[in-house]
């Protein structure tokens, strides 16, 4: 008796706490003078959880939405990045010197690109020269961005010793005995706050998983996808070629790239944009208001936290005629898309600090391996399989033609 009564109390209970959360969490359609956006605060410990993976929440759209969420926003959860890395850990002023890194500027990088270049000729060497048989690209492009970003990074050549967990100890004992500083570990490891402390092993070491993820998960991502669809057009391939040629040809016999070849490829450039329209590496992040603002007639305060995407957008046809069809001469001069409706790497104060270094790494692929080969898809319509990033169900199987 006394535990079919207690039974009744509980789901009684039950009952009344779940009736009370259902009417609390609606979301009030105003408060005071101020309208907000309709929904409700979700659910304890899930929030909203469930209906952000299966719902249809409120959209954004075009630029002048973009340009209001780059300008009246912060980031407030760590994205991947084209996209690129923007490291965020359990500290944030402690690393702001490196958050936007001078190791990211263009004239930083040019010193990298001879190296960049070298590390792309000898991956192709070692995994697609002399292959008559079909290869897989998405494989390859990770094995030649994750060496890339190890490299650049790390200052270490060997993907695999990540996974002994010792980088850090032994990039401070080169250090100590006079090694130079040619990578972005070396820096994290001498970078103080401003009382003088240095950043934590832990710290360190989450920023850079943090930046080898972003930094060459989205670029060989890209250019899978840049293999895909060059691939299914001869006419924008033979142009991509004959631009890649005239670099090649103007340079003496085994003469690495240098920071003037790459002003010279724009056409490839513009192909690589339209890539990343049609497959945006990263598909959107969050945003937290740093003040509050009107969007439709609604006000969304300060605090709240937005998730903006960029697929809506990009295949906006306000903005891109024929949004479906690939086409690299949008970027051409005169031709490029109104401000925040194209923003591949973000917008506004937190522009991916790592764009120079995606294009680097894109461009360079570009220009080794469409000089040295020629290629058909050998699954036209491989499905694209919608993971954290887009990418191939079968790896985008090729079958290779050596010049």
């Amino acid at each position: 008796m006394e535990v079919s009564s207690l039974s009744i109390t509980l789901v009684s209970l039950s009952l009344v706490i779940t009736l009370l959360f259902a009417v609390k969490r609606r979301r009030p359609s105003s408060n005071g003078s101020v309208k907000l956006p309709p929904g409700s605060f979700g659910w304890p410990i899930m929030g909203e959880t469930i209906e952000f993976l299966f719902g249809k929440p409120g959209k954004l759209r075009g630029g002048e939405d973009e340009k209001a969420l780059f300008r009246s926003y912060k980031l407030a959860a760590p994205p991947p990045p084209p996209q690129a890395p923007t490291p965020q850990g359990q500290g944030g002023d402690e690393v702001k010197s490196i958050r936007t890194p001078g190791f990211f500027k263009p004239e930083a990088l040019m010193r990298y690109l001879p190296l960049i270049d070298s590390i792309t000729q000898q991956q192709l060497q070692i995994h697609w020269e002399g292959k008559d048989e079909v290869v897989k690209v998405f494989p390859l492009s990770k094995t030649v961005t994750l060496t890339l970003a190890c490299r650049f990074f790390l200052g270490i050549d060997n993907p695999e010793r990540i996974a002994k967990l010792c980088v850090i100890k032994e990039k401070k004992a080169a250090m100590a005995s006079g090694a130079p500083m040619h990578d972005i570990l070396s820096h994290m490891i001498v970078a103080t706050d401003p009382t003088g402390k240095y950043m934590p092993e832990a710290e360190i070491a989450d920023k850079m998983m943090g930046l080898i993820v972003a930094g060459y998960s989205t670029v060989a991502t890209t250019i899978t996808f840049f293999m895909k669809y060059v691939g299914e057009r001869p006419d924008i391939y033979n142009r991509v070629l004959s631009e890649q040629l005239e670099i090649s040809e103007a340079k003496k016999a085994g003469e690495l790239l240098n920071w003037e070849d790459l002003s010279k490829m724009k056409y490839s450039w513009n192909v690589m944009c339209e890539v990343m329209r049609l497959v945006p590496p990263l598909q959107g992040t969050f945003r937290e208001a740093i003040t509050d603002f009107t969007y439709a007639g609604y006000t969304v305060p300060k605090g709240w936290k937005v998730y903006w995407t960029v697929s809506t957008t990009n295949k906006n046809p306000e903005y891109f005629k024929d949004p479906e069809k690939f086409n690299p001469s949008r970027y051409e001069e005169g031709e490029a898309p109104p401000p925040y409706t194209y923003v591949p790497f973000g917008g506004g104060p937190r522009l991916c600090p790592g764009k120079e270094y995606a294009r680097l790494a894109v461009l360079t692929f570009i220009h080794n391996v469409v000089k040295r080969y020629k290629w058909d898809i050998v699954i036209p319509n491989e499905k694209i399989l919608g993971d954290m990033m887009p990418t191939p169900e079968k790896g985008l199987p090729i079958r290779l033609y050596r010049h």
